[in-house]
């Protein structure tokens, strides 16, 4: 029988520390003020199942009790950690979770990042939609936020990086990313703490994405300039938090 990790309290103190900086993303940005039905995206990679683990977690204690249903779009070029899906009902089942599946189907010779993504979020937000949920979390953390203000900064001469909340006025869904605060080499030693820990990424183009090279060019800066990283996410945060926090005190 396959042994179905999970990640719950008593934490050790890696696991306090990460749900500390859940519970601050959450609480700095209400974002789960007037939420009724939480979603969460499941791709089964270390992020979205960490990310579901400290949300179980948290909802309940200090935040409102509300239910949380997970989410996993599956299909022949999934993106991400290509988990088999026995794996994650196992999980959602020991946490007492809805898991709904949908599947989309790509063909190789379409495949990019940018259309896959729209095309796998829509499923996502439908299938959210679907159960009466309007505010899905997303599993982008500290690492994710300095790529995208590089990458923003750099292809289109934007300061932006990804908001912490943020609604979807196409779909009718608000993102929330509760993990923003949290580095993901913290996040790599917590799944592999608690059994979690899985390949990466199998997408074949995924392997030479913008993202997945400019991942590699900060690993080159670094080499140069050890606190290039969390220089850089000080910087997202004060262009790019600091901005959802100023909307959020004006709204």
């Amino acid at each position: 029988m396959t042994h179905i990790p999970i990640a719950k309290p008593p934490w050790t103190s890696l696991g306090k520390k990460l749900e500390s900086m859940c519970r601050k993303g959450l609480y700095e940005f209400s974002m789960l003020d007037g939420v009724d039905h939480l979603g969460v995206a499941l791709s089964g990679g270390k992020d979205s199942l960490a990310l579901l683990f400290l949300l179980k977690a948290i909802v309940g204690r200090g935040f409102k009790k509300i239910p949380i249903t997970a989410f996993n779009v599956t299909g022949a070029f999934s993106c991400g950690a290509s988990v088999h899906l026995p794996f994650l009902k196992g999980i959602c089942a020991d946490l007492g979770v809805e898991l709904i599946v949908r599947e989309v189907h790509q063909t190789r010779d379409a495949l990019e990042c940018y259309s896959c993504s729209r095309t796998r979020r829509k499923a996502i937000f439908d299938a959210a939609k679907s159960v009466g949920c309007t505010t899905v979390a997303f599993g982008h953390h500290k690492d994710d936020a300095v790529e995208t203000f590089l990458m923003n900064m750099l292809h289109k001469g934007e300061f932006a990086g990804n908001l912490p909340k943020i609604f979807m006025e196409d779909y009718g869904v608000t993102i929330i990313r509760p993990l923003l605060y949290v580095a993901e080499k913290e996040i790599i030693e917590f799944a592999k703490m608690y059994g979690f820990s899985r390949v990466t990424c199998q997408c074949p183009v995924g392997q030479n994405s913008l993202r997945k090279q400019t991942k590699d060019m900060l690993k080159d800066i670094e080499k140069i300039y050890p606190n290039a990283l969390s220089n850089l996410a000080s910087v997202a945060q004060k262009h790019g938090l600091t901005k959802a926090l100023r909307a959020r005190k004006e709204s």
